[in-house]
Formats: C-alpha cells, sequence, structure tokens
C-alpha cells in the first residue's frame, strides 16, 4: 500500500482552508465574517431543512404528509437561495420566496388541522416516533425564523422578509402535523407544577397519581 502522502485523489478536494481566517464568500453579497448574520440565518435554514428531512425518512409519515414536506423542502432551497442574493441586487436570484409560497402552507396548514382535530391545550413534545420528530423540527423551524429577523433588521435591503414569514408558516404546519401523529395514541397533555406538587404529595403522604401527566386517548 503507498504512503498517504503518495496518495493523489483524481478528484477535487472537499476542503480549501480558504474559510480558516474566519470570513467566506457568502453567495453575492461577497466576503463577510462566518459569524456574520446573514450567515447565521442560512446556516440555520439548512439545519431546519435537515430536520425535516429527519422527520421524512424515520417518522413512519403518512404519503400525503411527506408528499407535502418533499415540497417543503424543495421551498427552503429556495428560502436559502434567496438569502445568498442581495434584495437589490443587480442580477436577480436563482429564487426567491413570494406570497405564493406562504398561501400554499397556509392551505396545507388548514387542511391538515382537520385531521388532526383536536388542537386546544398545551402538550408535551412528544407521543409517537413522527410526532416527537415533528415537534423537534417545528424547533429548529422556529430558531431559523428567528436568525432571519435578526438577518432582516441588520439588513433591510438585502434579506427578503418575506423569507421569515415562510419559516413562521412552516412552524404552524409542523405543529399541526405533530399533533395529528398523535391523533391515534393521544397527547401528552401540560400539567402546571406536576412535579413539584407530586412532591409535596409524597412529602405529605398524599397518593401523588392525580399529579402525573394525562394521556388523552381522543387525540
Amino acid at each position: 500500500m503507498s504512503d498517504l502522502d503518495d496518495f493523489v485523489s483524481a478528484e477535487p478536494p472537499w476542503y480549501t482552508g480558504q474559510g480558516d481566517s474566519g470570513r467566506t464568500t457568502f453567495g453575492r453579497h461577497g466576503d463577510v465574517a462566518k459569524t456574520d448574520v446573514r450567515v447565521a440565518a442560512y446556516a440555520e435554514c439548512d439545519e431546519a431543512n435537515a430536520a425535516v428531512s429527519v422527520a421524512m425518512a424515520v417518522g413512519g409519515l403518512p404519503i400525503g404528509v411527506t408528499s407535502t414536506l418533499a415540497s417543503v423542502q424543495n421551498d427552503m432551497f429556495d428560502l436559502i437561495a434567496d438569502l445568498s442574493v442581495p434584495l437589490d441586487a443587480p442580477e436577480p436570484a436563482t429564487a426567491r420566496i413570494r406570497e405564493s409560497h406562504l398561501t400554499r402552507l397556509e392551505r396545507a396548514v388548514d387542511h391538515f388541522a382537520q385531521e388532526a382535530a383536536d388542537l386546544s391545550g398545551l402538550v408535551l413534545p412528544g407521543g409517537t416516533v413522527a410526532a416527537a420528530l415533528l415537534y423537534h423540527a417545528r424547533a429548529v423551524v422556529r430558531r431559523a425564523e428567528r436568525a432571519v429577523w435578526a438577518a432582516v433588521e441588520a439588513h433591510p435591503t438585502a434579506v427578503n422578509p418575506l423569507a421569515a414569514r415562510y419559516l413562521n408558516r412552516l412552524s404552524a404546519l409542523l405543529f399541526v402535523l405533530a399533533r395529528g401523529a398523535n391523533v391515534e395514541h393521544g397527547d401528552v397533555r401540560w400539567v402546571p407544577e406536576a412535579s413539584a406538587r407530586a412532591m409535596a404529595q409524597k412529602e405529605n403522604g398524599v397518593d401523588a397519581r392525580a399529579a402525573t401527566p394525562d394521556v388523552d386517548g381522543d387525540g
């Protein structure tokens, strides 16, 4: 076997070292710090898309849900393409988030909310595997939304606010999908101060079972 030093790859290198100074060339925004809010927003949206992919891959979701989320993943590429090009750039971006993106998500929310049936009450982010993954994806999306709003505030003429609004609608969609994923087995409802009350009742010699969260089997 040849020494590692003698190995010459036929493929282009996957690392260049160009970002080792803490700066990067971010689309048509040019040379910026890797900590720039625009780069952070891009990265958060990339992670959000990856979180959606995990829910799709291992959540055992119905075909109607996975089809919707596959379309969302394509939208998310539209969104990061949008973030990569300033709104005031002389040449158009490959894709922009538009009102029609939001309208389609709002219709999806309305549709899947009917399947979830009961959206009342505060529930813990869990239940079935599918619901847990969707709740996690929602939390990542909400963080991405905050990052995009920070970029909009810092660069109002360069960053599209519709990107942040899209993420807001996406978090709503993921919420109703998570509730729907728990319809058969039931949500786990939040019981305020449940553990504290259980401890107090235990210390007082009272049966603590009443302080445990109820599982709503009716969805």
